[in-house]
């Protein structure tokens, strides 16, 4: 089948009422962005010479949010970005990490053009960041957690020399400082200040607290930053007793690998780095398990998609999910078909669509993942198996590969379990 004639066949079954999503009682949507920086990346525009302007991909995602939002007539109660929102460092190294013996070494990841420090993050990519949420401001409450592209400087750590340990074949990567994202995402900004819904912040707004009305209930979303430090995680755990009773889903850059691990990239590896940040399995240890309201896991940052539900140390479920399709590339062969040879990848407007339905006796959540270039979600795209699977799972059945992406959660014991979060009249749009 052709591309002109799959396209053809998308417009048909999605029309203009994607537009104009309405939930009944006790159903709303939460909106989860992964990883942007493929789209705002300044490599990525016409500008540069790429075939068409990543930034519009992200852009479409941001007013189908804005169009989809319970304030417009839709069901989306929240959104909630996980991370690396723009690509580039502005710098090598922050002067208070050389200060702490940190010493950079040139390594084949340090030479890749994706990872190399470039003022034009300050002019292009974060002023595009910045324009695509202002598209969603005064629609919804959101949150936006920082990755590690979107720390101010990186650099290979001098102590992992590539090759040298058989576990850090490509050594390892640091990063530090958040000054560029505070900029754009702190406490401070406009996105953010004065907002009845924005109610904690720590480390200038590097890690939030918002909390949104929907489905009958009242809902509390903490966003942290990627391998939070103890302190993080006491700020966040401080934040949850502030607001007992209330079911908790937290955001965070890094929790699962496409395994469904909760294990760090080797190369990424922030505990290994500096000890003081925990690791993905520390988190579940100090503080999600311990911590009975958290029942949603949020994540992104490995290359595409799993999920795991652990039991807590009360013996309720904990869902963790992961979703991340920056390495999609489709949209880059359809623009450039000459060039297909070239390992662009660009994202192909994918993200997710979390449907609560709380209303009977069997509360769960449906898992839509939904692209914005295509006009359709992943089991109505005919080639979606074609395009995708043999990069991300290609031992998968193709039901398989699109049920890891399309599948439901059986909340089963959230009636009982959050009760007292009960809202007679939840304000939508709040």
């Amino acid at each position: 089948m052709s591309m002109k004639k799959v396209l053809l066949l998308l417009s048909a079954f999605v029309g203009a009422s994607q537009y104009a999503v309405h939930a009944g009682e006790g159903q709303f949507t939460v909106a989860v962005i992964p990883d942007t920086q493929y789209y705002t990346d300044f490599r990525h525009q016409t500008d540069a010479g790429f075939p068409f302007d990543a930034r519009e991909l992200f852009f479409d995602q941001m007013r189908y949010i804005a169009a989809n939002a319970q304030s417009a007539g839709g069901d989306i109660a929240f959104a909630t970005a996980l991370g690396d929102v723009w690509q580039h460092p502005s710098e090598r190294m922050p002067a208070e990490y050389a200060a702490k013996g940190y010493k950079h070494i040139e390594s084949f990841l340090t030479s890749l053009p994706q990872i190399h420090p470039d003022e034009r993050v300050k002019t292009i990519e974060m002023p595009t960041a910045r324009q695509g949420y202002e598209l969603i401001a005064g629609k919804l409450p959101f949150s936006v957690v920082p990755g590690n592209h979107d720390y101010d400087a990186n650099w290979a750590d001098s102590r992992y020399v590539p090759g040298q340990k058989p576990e850090f074949p490509f050594g390892m990567l640091a990063y530090g400082g958040l000054k560029n994202w505070a900029s754009v995402f702190g406490a401070q900004t406009p996105f953010f200040k004065d907002k009845r819904w924005y109610v904690a912040s720590y480390k200038e707004g590097v890690d939030s607290a918002q909390i949104f009305e929907a489905g009958g209930y009242r809902f509390l979303h903490i966003g942290l930053e990627m391998a939070p430090a103890d302190d993080v995680l006491q700020w966040a755990e401080s934040v949850i007793k502030r607001y007992p009773g209330v079911p908790t889903i937290i955001s965070t850059h890094d929790h699962l690998n496409p395994a469904g691990e909760r294990r760090p990239i080797s190369a990424v590896d922030f505990h290994a780095v500096d000890p003081s940040h925990n690791n993905p399995e520390a988190v579940w240890e100090k503080f999600l398990s311990k911590n009975d309201q958290i029942f949603l896991m949020l994540s992104a940052h490995q290359y595409g998609q799993s999920r795991r539900v652990d039991l807590n140390q009360y013996g309720h479920k904990v869902y963790q999910i992961m979703s991340d399709y920056q390495g999609r590339r489709q949209s880059f062969v359809n623009a450039a078909p000459g060039r297909s040879n070239e390992q662009e990848t660009v994202g192909d407007g994918w993200m997710r669509l979390m449907k609560f339905d709380l209303s009977g006796p069997k509360p769960h959540i449906q898992v839509q993942t939904i692209s914005t270039y295509f006009k359709s979600t992943a089991s109505k795209l005919p080639t979606y198996a074609v395009f995708y699977k043999a990069a991300e799972k290609p031992k998968a059945s193709d039901a398989d590969f699109i049920a890891a992406d399309e599948f439901t959660l059986d909340l089963d014991d959230f009636a009982s379990r959050f009760a007292s979060a009960r809202v007679k009249d939840a304000k939508k749009g709040k």
